[in-house]
């Protein structure tokens, strides 16, 4: 989980005193307002239940704090919360997501009630369910699959995800929405982005469509994604791949359609905005696109040409985020976590903990792998807009 807490506010309390209200953001967004002391309470509640496993809390000062002690405090908040969530038992306990689902509501006061929520399909069609607006992603991603027929052990292959409309039909995906995130509450936080909820698959090997085929609810998700994403330019089949492609759609040959699919390059990737980047050269324009184990970059020159660069996921030892890059680092992970499922199933004798595809089954590893999945801790801070969202406050040279 990519938490952050850029910037935080005095305001006076009832005694006539002041406290310090912290902003902690969620992959870019505002996620709620929490106090020092909700956060002390609530570790308190977590270490009766996890005990001495938890990361240290930042301890409480009686004197009055100077501004570096702040600055302090409000850093050492924002690395507990990147620990704390490390832990899969922890994320999926009560006490951790009860807590979070609460400060969520009280920051955009909002009270427990039914309400409707439309969950848009690759297709451009839309589910729409009865949801309380404490319902998490994972419960609302439950009754979605219940509505479409989704089997309910293929769950951890889809997710529930923020997509951006944009002008003539472009869109992008935003964020994947944590399992603990209210989707009501996210779209809150997220109005003036014009955001939407939307399901697609949630993995970044295309080999993974084979676990899939026995599904009829899930060859048709993936089978919509697959068109969707060769409409937008995400994935590039050449010409005589597009006209089989395009033959097989007119027959509604699904399952061939998909086989094919899967020669076509970028072929269930995750394309990212158009960013900047420092290689070949500084300010060069790049368009982004994410799986099968790489990264792919379409690079532009100063002088307009273009080149394709692709670096392999097995280079990448750490790399460290800004609040451009969320979606690229959560992508990352998951590629390094399907590639130690496929560890696993290569080598019976190593054993490891899968929090998404398989959560029903549990691993331990005996190596460290702690040097590929890390994350640098960040060094900037931002400015944020009245509006609390971070689209429009970070430019593209910022990546």
């Amino acid at each position: 989980m990519h938490f952050c807490i850029p910037v935080s506010q005095q305001r006076p309390d009832a005694l006539g005193g002041r406290y310090v209200l912290y902003s902690v953001y969620l992959d870019g967004f505002l996620f709620c307002r929490v106090r020092y002391s909700q956060l002390h309470r609530w570790n308190e509640q977590l270490r009766r239940v996890f005990g001495n496993c938890l990361p240290p809390f930042p301890p409480k000062y009686y004197l009055a704090m100077t501004t570096s002690m702040a600055d302090a405090r409000r850093d050492q908040l924002e690395q507990y919360l990147q620990n704390v969530t490390v832990d899969p038992k922890m994320l999926r306990s009560d006490v951790f997501v009860d807590f979070l689902k609460l400060v969520q509501l009280d920051t955009f006061s909002i009270t427990t009630k039914k309400s409707s929520l439309d969950v848009f399909l690759p297709d451009g069609r839309s589910i729409q369910v009865e949801i309380l607006t404490s319902d998490t992603a994972e419960r609302v991603l439950e009754m979605v699959s219940h509505e479409i027929g989704l089997c309910r052990e293929l769950l951890g292959y889809f997710g529930l995800f923020l997509i951006q409309f944009c002008k003539e039909g472009k869109f992008s995906v935003v964020k994947k929405l944590a399992d603990f995130e209210l989707p009501y509450v996210s779209l809150r936080s997220s109005e003036e982005a014009n955001c939407k909820v939307g399901l697609r698959k949630w993995y970044m090997d295309p080999s993974l469509d084979s676990m899939l085929m026995d599904c009829r609810a899930a060859v048709d998700l993936i089978y919509m994604q697959a068109i969707q994403d060769i409409e937008k330019g995400w994935t590039k089949p050449t010409p005589a791949q597009r006209q089989k492609l395009e033959a097989l759609q007119k027959e509604d040959s699904q399952t061939q359609f998909l086989e094919l699919s899967r020669d076509v390059q970028h072929y269930g990737y995750v394309q990212l905005d158009p960013c900047t980047c420092d290689y070949l050269e500084p300010g060069c324009g790049a368009i982004v696109s994410v799986g099968n184990d790489e990264i792919s970059c379409c690079i532009t020159l100063p002088d307009n040409q273009t080149q394709d660069v692709i670096f392999q996921m097995n280079r990448v030892k750490s790399w460290q985020i800004t609040f451009l890059a969320f979606l690229l680092s959560s992508c990352l992970k998951k590629m390094i976590s399907e590639k130690m499922v496929k560890l696993v199933a290569e080598n019976p004798e190593m054993q490891i903990e899968v929090p998404e595809q398989a959560k029903s089954k549990k691993y331990h590893i005996q190596q460290s792998q702690k040097d590929c999945s890390s994350f640098l801790p960040r060094k900037s801070k931002i400015k944020v807009e009245k509006v609390d969202c971070v689209f429009g406050t970070i430019k593209e040279e910022d990546l």
